[in-house]
């Protein structure tokens, strides 16, 4: 007899197995029929939660992404912590420091995963754009920032950090060209936020390390 499961714990015995097997196969060479095997349901159970395998990659980069945008979140409304440390911390929060995280980065930049990588780029840019504009209008209130355009600088520099740090496929680097484009990247960061040269670097110092 066919035991029933909660529908949530099916759904991510699911994601688990789709997860896997996109890490070995690619999402491109990976098949519904593989997934329904590989799970032990059929395939009604499959349609039941996801319509396409499109949509099972949808859920996956949801749920990489919404542990650490929740921790991210969390960081950026703490009122109580500084303008800058805040900053840096909210930052430092979307960070993949563990093995499962690294093991997720290493299974999205292969290149047959590009489209789920491409998600997981607009997500951030999508979620974490307001999130850090939010903490530049704290520091222009207090003073500390100066930009009429907070929200937009905040998409600038993640958009460029995505490309720049995260995607060595669209920009090639050596150890020396990636110290040159972080020293780069602060220079203008300061500028479009209109602190003190050198600030927000050695606020930031180590965090692309």
């Amino acid at each position: 007899m066919r035991i029933s499961k909660d529908p949530i714990i099916r759904k991510n015995e699911i994601l688990d197995v789709a997860s896997k097997l996109f890490a070995e196969k690619g999402f491109d060479h990976t098949s519904t029929r593989e997934i329904i095997d590989q799970a032990g349901i059929a395939r009604g159970t499959l349609y039941y939660h996801f319509k396409s395998k499109e949509e099972i990659m949808d859920a996956l980069v949801e749920r990489t992404t919404a542990e650490l945008f929740a921790a991210a979140k969390k960081v950026a409304a703490d009122q109580t912590i500084p303008v800058y440390q805040r900053f840096v911390q909210t930052v430092l929060a979307l960070r993949l420091d563990t093995s499962d995280g690294e093991d997720m980065m290493d299974f999205v930049h292969k290149p047959q995963n590009a489209l789920m990588h491409q998600k997981m780029q607009t997500a951030v840019v999508t979620e974490i754009t307001p999130v850090l504009a939010s903490i530049v209008e704290d520091g222009i209130q207090q003073g500390i920032f100066q930009t009429d355009y907070p929200y937009e600088t905040m998409e600038m520099a993640i958009v460029y950090a995505t490309a720049a740090f995260d995607d060595q496929e669209l920009v090639p680097q050596s150890e020396e060209i990636q110290l040159q484009r972080v020293s780069g990247f602060f220079y203008l960061l300061e500028r479009m936020l209109g602190v003190e040269e050198g600030k927000l670097a050695k606020e930031m110092e180590g965090m692309f390390e």
